[in-house]
């Protein structure tokens, strides 16, 4: 068996050091695409209810969405706009939120038939985003990675919050006797 030569494990260790450098930032990344993206559309929706009347014009003249009347598709597409980035941006049920902003970003960019290059690079931007998102989840930055009960040990979840209840108990007894 061969040794490897110095230069290539110098190499291999610089590799895994950039690797293990890049994983560090995966939450920041996570982040920063779940609040870059959730307060575009956000916006959006908020433009959208600030006057209704256009936006149903909008929807009824220039926003051809396929299969929906304009009406429905002006209130579906600007619900999902204002509740979808309230669960992104913290990673609340982050998959499916991404998910669903992919579908209105569809909709969005499949409506407009004489949508600008400059437009369509922003959806698609969006787009590849949201798709890294509903892939690898909001990161551990987010409220879905808080442990959960079933993730961890239930009997002594449950003796902590016994043992702590019994404590506040014993307190406010002390306390009322030393009132009376």
């Amino acid at each position: 068996m061969t040794a490897t030569p110095a230069w290539l494990d110098r190499l291999l260790a610089l590799s895994r050091l950039a690797t293990r450098a890049l994983e560090a930032l995966q939450p920041a990344a996570q982040l920063a695409a779940r609040v870059y993206v959730g307060l575009a559309f956000f916006r959006s929706g908020l433009t959208k209810i600030v006057d209704w009347d256009t936006t149903l014009a909008l929807f009824h003249d220039e926003y051809h969405v396929p299969l929906l009347p304009p009406e429905l598709a002006a209130w579906m597409g600007t619900a999902g706009e204002l509740a979808l980035p309230v669960l992104l941006i913290p990673g609340l049920f982050g998959r499916f939120a991404a998910l669903g902003l992919s579908v209105v970003n569809a909709m969005a960019a499949a409506s407009l038939p004489d949508i600008a290059p400059a437009a369509l690079q922003q959806h698609v931007f969006w787009g590849s985003l949201l798709a890294g998102l509903a892939l690898w989840g909001p990161g551990r930055w987010s409220v879905d990675a808080l442990p959960r009960l079933e993730d961890s040990d239930h009997d002594e979840w449950l003796y902590a919050l016994c043992t702590a209840l019994e404590d506040a108990r014993s307190a406010e007894s002390d306390i009322v006797a030393v009132y009376y």
